[in-house]
């Protein structure tokens, strides 16, 4: 099985992220999408991708980080092996930023995914309401994925009517998940994606341990058990809908 993890954030420390690639691999992962949340990390995956051939980079400002603007991200977009804009959005749990200011920056972020006909990636927690409304004013780009999406029946149908795709992480492994889980078995196959969001959210049976890309299997597996499915394909179909999404040039036998 190839599986694409479309979320993660390396670490900073070479010999770690060379311990995440390496365990990847062997994973059967064979491309890895590197956020960015800040122009700082942006850069950062902008570097790694250059030097990997299977690691992409976003360029995006995190709501935590909104208050410290949009400088210089513009600049970032043209480079080579940029993929999207984001990852942007609202998040009201900590109020790291004030919501007006998280709003702004995320309507900005998707002028620029519009403007340079890139992906859109959309954080979006305990602000759905605003999130729709900030995506329907500006519109909403042609290619948009809500990541680590969290929502219920209801968010997920609203997402899919505007056209965005889902992504699922290791909270879709968790017991408590219910109305997530639900969510995952009545998205389309062809409109899902599979992510870790390492180093965060650790699916079972390694929750309560720092994350890693190889572990996107485990979601993967996970969302075949909920669909009654193989795991083959939700890989499958998960590998080509990213792989599409972000226009990647996968390596030689990673298709």
């Amino acid at each position: 099985m190839r599986w694409i993890d479309h979320h993660c954030h390396f670490p900073a420390d070479e010999a770690r992220s060379g311990d995440w690639l390496r365990s990847a691999r062997d994973s059967g992962v064979r491309a890895l999408i590197d956020v960015g949340c800040d122009l700082l990390s942006s850069r950062r995956a902008i570097d790694r991708a250059s030097i990997h051939h299977d690691v992409w980079a976003t360029v995006g400002v995190h709501p935590h980080e909104a208050s410290g603007g949009m400088d210089g991200m513009e600049e970032l977009l043209g480079l080579d092996r940029v993929v999207a804009v984001g990852e942007c959005g609202l998040d009201y749990h900590y109020m790291h930023s004030p919501a007006p200011v998280q709003r702004e920056v995320f309507a900005r972020q998707i002028q620029l995914a519009n403007t340079h006909r890139l992906p859109l990636v959309v954080h979006s927690r305990e602000a759905w309401s605003d999130t729709f409304a900030v995506l329907g004013s500006e519109g909403v780009p042609e290619r948009t994925v809500f990541h680590c999406f969290t929502g219920g029946v209801e968010e997920a149908e609203e997402c899919l009517e505007m056209g965005a795709l889902l992504s699922f992480s290791g909270i879709v492994t968790f017991p408590a998940a219910g109305e997530l889980q639900e969510a995952a078995r009545c998205c389309p196959l062809d409109r899902m994606l599979v992510e870790t969001d390492s180093p965060y959210l650790a699916p079972v049976p390694h929750r309560g341990r720092p994350n890693m890309p190889g572990n996107v299997t485990f979601v993967g597996e996970a969302i075949a058990r909920l669909r009654g499915l193989r795991p083959e394909e939700v890989a499958e179909s998960t590998t080509a809908t990213a792989s599409a999404f972000y226009r990647l040039d996968l390596p030689e036998g990673a298709e």
